[in-house]
């Protein structure tokens, strides 16, 4: 990968330079200065703690900013809560009003990423029972560059770790506690050089990358793992899989999927909120196709772009407008 896409990659994932004015806890927008918590609540707090990841995008040419699938993000963090036993105080409707607002008092004008948090607070310890308590939510939101467009072209390695499952810490909740996993694959795959890591689950099948989905192309088809394979129930990658079958006419497969299918794909592409739509250019150090996009994940990536930045009317109603 050149330097240049390298940047790319790295900026998208950076922390912000400067903190926005506002978030939002439990009911509340909150000057981010004195948005705090009590020492003693962390660690523990982290337990349960559940949360999400939205992406907002902003239009220069319509000079507006829309959320990409709002509600939906939302209805999942209150299945992770129930699985939690955690109740919620607000509703989804509620939820989206208030983060509409958050980010509309933020004044963004640019690419943003919105991450509702919930979490057991100083009532409940995180090692106890729930017993279907409330949790607490937060709102935080930045100022995040989108690498649609870019002409990403990833590195990825078959990680040594395996995936978490159902029956250990399931990996469709969106939880913190879940991403010690993807963790260690980011950190086994850095120091090899790969720019993200696939993870095998326990039946040696490939699951998911460290932070997202993934799609094979063979022979014309799509193929992706299973959610009964220890993905996370992604949002993005339903998403995917209609247009891939209504729009680009590309037949798609839920299945399980082997290492060595991966090293004789003609494209591979991973997909989530936070890595968008990247085709990876090898895996464990072998090519995939030529080495670049693929003409099929080049067409998604633009339909894709084009829905989350409002330029395709008639899928307008997959995001929520701010302005």
């Amino acid at each position: 990968m050149s330097q240049e896409k390298r940047k790319v990659k790295k900026d998208a994932w950076a922390a912000p330079k400067e903190s926005p004015k506002f978030l939002w806890m439990s009911g509340n927008k909150v000057e981010w200065e004195k948005a705090t918590v009590h020492a003693s609540t962390l660690g523990w707090s982290a337990i349960s703690m559940v949360f999400e990841g939205i992406r907002g995008y902003w239009n220069p040419e319509a000079e507006q900013l829309r959320i990409f699938q709002l509600d939906a993000h939302l209805e999942r963090l209150m299945r992770s809560m129930k699985v939690m036993r955690m109740s919620s105080p607000w509703s989804v409707q509620e939820l989206a009003a208030d983060i509409v607002d958050l980010v509309r008092s933020n004044e963004f004008k640019e690419d943003v990423y919105i991450q509702p948090t919930a979490y057991f607070g100083e009532t409940t310890p995180g090692y106890l029972a729930a017993k279907e308590q409330p949790g607490e939510i937060a709102v935080f939101n930045r100022a995040a560059a989108s690498v649609l467009g870019a002409g990403n072209v990833i590195s990825l390695g078959v990680s040594s770790w395996t995936r978490i499952s159902d029956n250990v810490m399931p990996p469709r909740v969106k939880a913190i506690t879940n991403y010690q996993n993807s963790r260690y694959v980011a950190d086994e795959s850095t120091r090899h050089g790969y720019d993200f890591g696939i993870i095998l689950n326990q039946q040696g099948k490939v699951s998911e990358i460290s932070y997202a989905c993934i799609y094979i192309i063979r022979d014309g088809v799509a193929i992706t793992p299973p959610v009964t394979a220890g993905i996370l129930e992604s949002i993005t990658r339903d998403i995917v899989k209609g247009l891939l079958e209504n729009e680009l006419g590309i037949p798609v497969l839920e299945r399980d999927v082997d290492r060595t299918e991966l090293y004789i794909a003609d494209e591979v592409f991973i997909c989530g909120t936070g890595a968008e739509i990247q085709a990876a250019g090898s895996i464990d150090g072998y090519t995939v196709g030529d080495g670049g996009v693929g003409p099929i994940v080049s067409d998604l990536e633009q339909l894709f772009h084009d829905i989350v930045r409002g330029r395709n009317e008639r899928f307008v109603d997959m995001s929520t407008e701010v302005y």
